[in-house]
């Protein structure tokens, strides 16, 4: 009864931490940043509820399944295993799938913000520090994926926590910008909830060779919102 309890304790904990770092209240800044949405509201792609949640499915399937979530996967293994080298090579891999310079900049800065927040947190191993050293840019999905495995966060959550995290910042660029009502928003949470569920269950299944996103249409509007003459985003 005694090990059940603890057993059922280490999961609280766990959930816990899982939720304090895809709260939007995490001190990272990324409600600056919209990944190309707002593009999307500028140039007519997205114009209402509708439009917005089959762009969202669309990323969902073509993207993250396909790119940020696999790679996370492998990137928490990587940091269990203390193998700084494929660390290396997924985090430049990731990177190098930024199609634009604003995406690039969103992964790097959002990485650093989250390294400066856990050395202030003092959550950083020794062994894990030096790891890192070795990574000239460490992105965003790089340290989320370290401090997932740190916090013995099971790696199926870890992926749907990241997917929730990048619906809500979705959904928080679309109030802003599109505009979208706040009950729409929560519209397509429940719509969304169980595409996160088949785009996490897809990422588990991929073997490397089937990685790589499919975005010709957000890397367009990103490539556009670079020069687009107001915003309120920074990509």
């Amino acid at each position: 009864m005694n090990t059940n309890t603890s057993d059922r304790e280490v999961g609280d904990l766990a959930l816990l931490g899982l939720m304090q770092f895809i709260s939007p209240a995490l001190p990272i800044g990324a409600f600056a940043w919209s990944q190309g949405l707002e593009s999307a509201f500028e140039l007519g792609w997205v114009k209402n509820e509708e439009e917005l949640g089959a762009w969202l499915e669309g990323v969902l399937d073509d993207g993250l399944s396909r790119c940020e979530l696999p790679v996370l996967a492998r990137l928490y293994h990587s940091w269990a295993n203390r193998d700084c080298q494929e660390v290396t090579f997924w985090n430049d891999w990731l990177l190098a799938n930024r199609e634009t310079s604003e995406l690039c900049e969103e992964d790097i800065r959002l990485g650093q913000a989250l390294i400066d927040l856990l050395t202030n947190l003092e959550m950083h191993p020794q062994l894990h520090v030096e790891g890192a050293k070795q990574l000239q840019e460490p992105g965003y999905v790089t340290m989320f994926a370290w401090v997932t495995q740190l916090n013995h966060i099971p790696v199926r959550q870890s992926l749907l926590g990241f997917a929730w995290g990048w619906l809500e910042n979705q959904l928080a660029v679309a109030c802003k910008a599109l505009p979208l009502g706040h009950t729409a928003a929560q519209r397509l949470c429940i719509r969304l909830q169980p595409k996160l569920v088949e785009a996490v269950e897809s990422a588990l299944c991929l073997e490397d060779w089937e990685l790589g996103p499919t975005l010709p249409g957000l890397a367009l509007g990103s490539a556009k919102h670079e020069t687009q003459y107001s915003r309120l985003f920074r990509s």
